[in-house]
């Protein structure tokens, strides 16, 4: 294996990264710009931006499935409030020595320090309660959320990306990578910073992308039962983050095993259970099931929905024509005055 002294890419400065097999160099400062004396990093812009995206896929498809938008939304809300501290509670458990000697930073979350795993089931805890006071199908909404949250996971690991974080081991493959940050960690089992690494971040954000895709289609197309594509989330990113936690070598421990490889293996399992026993419960109902979207309650909320946004626009329509009405009629300017006085002879 070629050492990064080797290869030219030694000594990096702290915030250059390098792909050396592809012989591309670059420098990014973790912190985008200072607003108001507070810098804001990349680290929390690429995550919001996923999670905007992740909205904005959702919203589009939630009456897809048979879920009123506006009813859902304190769900969503919910949701992602959950997702925020269960991705940092999750972290501080499993790392509390970094924050012993300072309780405070456990607050601080803009330069890392969120567990992905943390964020999806503190998501589906807050958000799955509030949709329950809402009265909002959750299985349905599951298949929606399942999708968002492979575009969310996607773009949200290239934050890991400008901090120099969540690598892998040592290789020499072709999309190898090293960093000035990641030189200047000392050495541990599985990793030497004299050599590059497993870029891990870029594994795992194609395969959440790419998960999104065949989700997106499946959903569309094949989606046989209420709770089918979340369920094929959850062994999916399962499948894919198992193999990747095994590169890595920053994982969170308990004793010797790797927790989200432990999680991991898990989900894939849960998930394949699950896909067969409802897959042939389904089967036997045959016509007796009804997708929600299909359903008599889903039609009569939409419908509800559709005539309240009707409603809602011919309110705006009627007041913004009372306005028109209420303004004063133009008044003639002096000039025009005149102008109508010396026609009609007024003036000689």
């Amino acid at each position: 294996m070629s050492t990064v002294a080797e290869l030219g890419y030694a000594g990096l400065k702290e915030y250059e990264i390098a792909f050396p097999n592809l012989g591309i160099q670059l420098e990014i400062d973790p912190t985008a710009f200072t607003l108001f004396g507070v810098d804001i990093k990349w680290y929390g812009l690429l995550i919001t931006f996923g999670m905007l995206l992740a909205l904005v896929y959702g919203f589009r498809n939630m009456v897809r499935v048979g879920i009123d938008p506006d009813r859902a939304i304190d769900a969503v809300i919910g949701g992602i409030i959950g997702g925020i501290v269960g991705a940092r509670l999750y972290y501080v458990i499993f790392n509390f020595h970094e924050f012993e000697g300072d309780l405070l930073s456990i607050f601080n979350t803009r330069t890392g320090g969120l567990a992905i795993y943390g964020g999806v089931i503190g998501a589906l805890l807050v958000g799955g309660i509030v949709a329950k006071c809402r009265k909002v199908r959750i299985f349905p909404m599951l298949d929606v959320v399942g999708v968002g949250f492979l575009i969310g996971q996607g773009i949200g690991r290239w934050g890991n990306f400008v901090n120099q974080e969540a690598f892998g081991s040592n290789t020499n493959n072709l999309l190898c990578m090293t960093g000035g940050t990641i030189q200047g960690y000392m050495e541990k089992p599985g990793f030497n910073p004299a050599y590059p690494v497993h870029p891990c971040f870029l594994y795992e954000s194609v395969w959440c992308l790419l998960g999104f895709v065949l989700l997106a289609v499946i959903s569309r197309k094949w989606r046989k039962f209420d709770g089918q594509i979340f369920l094929l989330y959850i062994g999916w990113y399962g499948l894919g983050r198992f193999f990747i936690e095994g590169l890595r070598t920053d994982s969170l421990m308990i004793g010797t095993l790797r927790v989200s490889q432990v999680l991991a293996a898990l989900c894939v399992v849960f998930s394949v259970i699950m896909l067969l026993v409802c897959g042939s419960k389904v089967k036997r109902m045959g016509r007796d099931y009804v997708l929600y979207c299909n359903s008599r309650e889903s039609k009569e909320l939409l419908a509800q929905a559709e005539e309240r946004a009707e409603q809602a626009y011919q309110k705006k329509m009627a007041k913004k024509a009372e306005t028109e009405a209420l303004k004063p009629e133009q008044q003639i300017v002096p000039d025009e005055e005149k102008q109508e006085d010396e026609h009609n002879g007024k003036i000689d």
